[in-house]
Order: C-alpha cells, then structure tokens, then sequence
C-alpha cells in the first residue's frame, strides 16, 4: 500500500516498507555497537591437559538391574535390647552406687555403645537416664553404670527389677 501526496513539483510516495526497515536499520547499528564493545573475536580458555595419554571419557553409565537379590532376607539385628543388658551386678559395691550416686550397675554386651545401653535400659526399665560409663573388666566383660534422672530414684528401680 503506498501513500503519495502531490506536492510544489515533486511526488512523495511513502511506502509501508519504509517503517519496518527503519527498525530494522537500528537494531542492525545496536548489534554493531555491541559487538564493537564486547568484541566478536572471543575465544574460549583450553582445556590443560596434564597427562601426555589421551584417555576416552566414560560416557554411558546405566544402574545395575539384578536379576534376583542377593539377600534373600534382611540380616536381623543380633544386638537387641535383651542382648545388650545382661545382668545387674548386686555386689557390695554396685549396691554402695545404688544408694549413694543414684547409679545401676550393669553388665553388658561387649560390642554395645553408650548410646545403645541407654536406650535399652530405657526401654527395659522405664526409666530416663542422665548418663551411662563403662568399663572392660579383666575378665573381658564389660560394666555399665548407668546414671538414672534425678528424678528416678535408683533404690526403688532396684527394688522392682529385684536386685535387693
């Protein structure tokens, strides 16, 4: 579609072509700008290589997809809470504990944690305990004091368990 207007002597035609390629014309001088600025001639950092053997990368690596399982059931835990606490010692001493430090005597599984003597006497007993300390004796078992809460009164957790 083009416009003319008939002015003094000459005949000025506007094209609807001559719009867009304005824009045009601008967006091209803003790309040179930019080029001109930033630089068109960048080049990437190589790669340093520090072995002479060019080795191939390990591209593909699919999961496993056994065709059975090599368990045919989980391992059950050996160490429960009836394992882990043996006995309670009732001995002059253990007893000097019970109503003196407000401490249980144990003995307990030689593969046991601190933190596992804890949650099973908590589970056997019903009991919160402060803190436990163990020792290996010389004959290879090994002894739990067991800190009861101040407000658990060893005496009479000894009492229901039956160590006096």
């Amino acid at each position: 579609m083009n416009v003319c207007v008939l002015t003094a002597n000459k005949k000025d035609c506007l094209s609807s072509l001559a719009v867009p390629a304005k824009t045009e014309a601008k967006s091209k001088a803003l790309k040179a700008k930019k080029a001109i600025l930033k630089g068109v001639h960048s080049h990437r950092q190589k790669k340093i290589r520090t072995t002479p053997t060019f080795r191939r990368p390990k591209t593909l690596r699919l999961r496993r997809q056994p065709k059975y399982p090599r368990k045919s059931a989980p391992r059950r835990n050996k160490l429960d809470h009836y394992a882990i606490v043996k006995f309670p010692l009732t001995t002059e001493s253990a007893m000097k504990k019970i109503e003196d430090n407000n401490t249980l005597v144990f003995i307990v599984d030689i593969k046991a944690n601190k933190h596992q003597i804890k949650q099973a006497v908590k589970k056997l007993y019903d009991i919160d305990v402060a803190k436990v300390n163990t020792l290996i004796r010389p004959d290879g078992e090994k002894k739990a004091y067991v800190r009861l809460a101040p407000d658990y009164d060893a005496l009479d957790v000894a009492n229901k368990i039956g160590i006096i």
